[in-house]
């Protein structure tokens, strides 16, 4: 278990977030179009896992966003995107914000991000929710960068991310 931050406020997680050098652990998730996908299908890939509350909020959005902006054009990236918005309304984020670059994936149905990366908040008013994590795995499914934001409400760190995944 690991405490974040909501407003100031302790809000504890389901458990801990893999960390470098773990083996990341698999997941299924739902994309728009009502389909699964699971990180052994993006095996030989880089993943940059993006987990987060809810596409509704601003810093959500702005995650996916900026995230999606600085993945254009990388090929040899999937970016992934989960939380537990219904993939309806990630579907709807995507095309009213033009983000045609993102795989995002919804963890209604299997919460399989609750236990294997101990995201999942289970106290406080987002009780249920995921809290915000980025993840930076490695064509062999290795974390390489792992970061839970210790306060919901900001953003990640996008540049140590970013040289992470150049570094791979």
């Amino acid at each position: 278990m690991s405490t974040v931050h909501l407003q100031g406020n302790p809000v504890q997680t389901s458990g801990d977030l893999p960390g470098n050098g773990d083996k990341a652990p698999d997941f299924k998730v739902v994309t728009p179009e009502l389909d699964e996908v699971s990180l052994s299908e993006l095996a030989g890939k880089k993943v940059v896992l993006n987990i987060f509350p809810s596409v509704d909020t601003e810093v959500c959005a702005l995650q996916l966003k900026s995230f999606a902006n600085k993945l254009a054009g990388r090929d040899d990236v999937a970016p992934v995107f989960v939380s537990m918005d219904l993939p309806f309304a990630q579907a709807r984020f995507c095309a009213a914000e033009g983000v045609d670059n993102a795989i995002t994936g919804s963890d209604f149905r299997y919460r399989s991000l609750a236990d294997s990366y101990g995201v999942a908040l289970t106290d406080g008013p987002l009780a249920g929710l995921y809290a915000r994590a980025t993840l930076v795995i490695d064509s062999g499914g290795v974390v390489r960068y792992s970061q839970l934001v210790n306060e919901i409400t900001d953003e990640p760190d996008y540049e140590a991310a970013m040289a992470a995944l150049d570094d791979l």
